[in-house]
This record gives structure tokens, sequence and C-alpha cells, in this order.
């Protein structure tokens, strides 16, 4: 695959990941964890469904299947965990942890494809995570009420969506190079709307979700939409370079989502978040030369 298509893919995925976060966010907030994962997994499996048509013969294999929904458990459990922490903890305690995906997914990468970083990728990684650290301490340092009680929460949840989002990175990864990039997507797609669908009915709230979604149709239809478009980027930049790579290229969605939260919700940010934004931001585009 051309490293140009590849580093697009990154990058499309970093920027689609920074808005559809931030739409998952209102989201969230509006209808509920569960409701969300169930909207998205819905429209990414009816939207990407024309795009595995080509790939249909694939999941005739058991070990395809095997992979695939393997990819899909693990997704809705980092999900729910990732949910979980931005609801229970503080959302800036929150970022700063589930970050650590990075190391994890790198360590992940190395036992399942005995990738190596060079000296110059391990040097540019640094700053990339520096600077977000700087982006979320900052922001954490204005919310400082019940902060044990807030943090210890928040830290636990975190650590858990951290080591999640690890494994989805890396089972995406290997999906994509044993399957298909979209079919990586799609299938995982389909175990988020079951699972989440049938909790749901369970509870006696799958009417609620109908209309929930009527109510808020635009604004649920928009996050799906991006958060599909960003996982399928990812996936295709996955199909043929490095994972800890590419991951650490992606990372800097969050100052894409910073800059959301900025311009649209009017936050304030300190100056050495800036700092952190700009920091992150060049390392990712340096690593994504490396490539080259």
């Amino acid at each position: 695959m051309a490293f140009d298509l590849i580093l697009l893919s990154a990058f499309a995925a970093m920027l689609c990941w920074g808005v559809g976060d931030f739409l998952i966010q209102r989201t969230v907030r509006k209808v509920g964890d569960l409701e969300t994962l169930c909207f998205i997994g819905l429209i990414e499996f009816v939207g990407l469904f024309p795009f595995v048509l080509n790939d249909w013969q694939l999941l005739f294999s058991i070990p395809n299947l095997l992979v695939l929904s393997l990819l899909g458990i693990i997704t809705f459990i980092g999900a729910m965990f990732t949910f979980e922490a931005f609801k229970k903890g503080k959302i800036s305690v929150v970022e700063t942890v589930i970050e650590f995906e990075l190391p994890v997914t790198i360590i992940i990468g190395f036992v399942l494809f005995r990738e190596v970083l060079t000296i110059w990728q391990l040097f540019l990684i640094v700053p990339i995570f520096a600077g977000i650290l700087l982006m979320a301490i900052g922001a954490a340092s204005k919310k400082p009420q019940n902060p044990f009680e807030g943090i210890e929460k928040g830290v636990f949840l975190g650590a858990l969506a951290a080591i999640g989002m690890g494994f989805i990175n890396s089972f995406t990864a290997l999906s994509a190079r044993e399957v298909s990039p979209v079919m990586a997507v799609w299938f995982p797609a389909l175990f988020l709307f079951l699972i989440s669908y049938f909790i749901l009915w369970k509870k006696g709230k799958a009417r609620d979700s109908f209309v929930n979604f009527n109510k808020f149709k635009v604004l649920i239809l928009a996050m799906g939409v991006i958060d599909a478009a960003a996982w399928v980027f990812y996936a295709i930049a996955l199909s043929s370079q490095n994972l800890g790579v590419i991951t650490a290229i992606t990372e800097s969605y969050v100052v894409i989502a910073l800059i959301l939260g900025v311009t649209i919700n009017k936050e304030k940010i300190t100056p050495h978040q800036y700092v952190g934004a700009v920091l992150a931001i060049v390392a990712s585009v340096l690593l994504a030369m490396t490539l080259m």
C-alpha cells in the first residue's frame, strides 16, 4: 500500500476521532452511554454493509470469525469502560490515564507482530505523549473539588479503559491484516449493536432508544458516521504499517477535541496546554515523516 495513502488515513483517523469524541460526549450526556454504543454499532453496521459485500466470503473462515468475534467482544468491553470512566471520574483526569493506551498498544504490537520501533520513532513518541499529558494536566488543575474520591474512581476505570483500548487497537490491526480493514470495523459494530440493544431490551429501555433517536437524530447520525470513518481510516493505515507508529500519530486526536472545546464550548485552557497541543501535533507530523 502506498505510503501517502497510509499517512493520509492516519491523519484522517486523528481528525475524525477528535470530532467524533466531541460528538460522542454530547450524545452520552443526552441519551446515556449504553444507548450511544447501540447507535454507534447500528450506524456503522448499516453504513458499512455495502462495502463488505465483496469480502463476505471471508466470514466462512473459522479463524477469521474467531478473530473478528474476539475483537467485537473486546470493543464492547473497552467502550463501556471508557464511557463509564468519563461518567464517574473527572474527564480531564480520565483522559490523562486513557492516553496510556499508547504504550499498551506498542507492547501488544511487539508480542503479536514482533514490531520494533526505531530510536528516532521512540524519540518522537515521547513528545507526543508529553504534549497530551500537558493538555490534560492543565484541565485537571481547574477542578480540585473532591480530588481523592474523583481521581480514585477515574484512574481505576481509566486504567481499565486504556488497557481495553490497547487491545482494541492491536486486534483491529490483526483483523485488518488477516481479514480486511472494513470488515475489522463492520463486524465488531454488529457486536456493539446486538449486545447493547439486548441489555437495553432487558432493562425495558429499548423503546426509549427510538424516542431519543428521533429527538437527537442529527447529532446521533453525525456521531456514528464520523466515528465509523475514523475506525475505517485507522484500520486502513494499520493494514500494512507499524501499529505503534500509526497509533502514536492518531493519538493527537485529543488536540482536535481541545480545539473544538475552546471554539465551540468556549472552554478556557492554560498557556502550557497550548504548548502541549503544538508539541503533540509537530511530533506527530515528524513521526509520520519517518514512514516515508
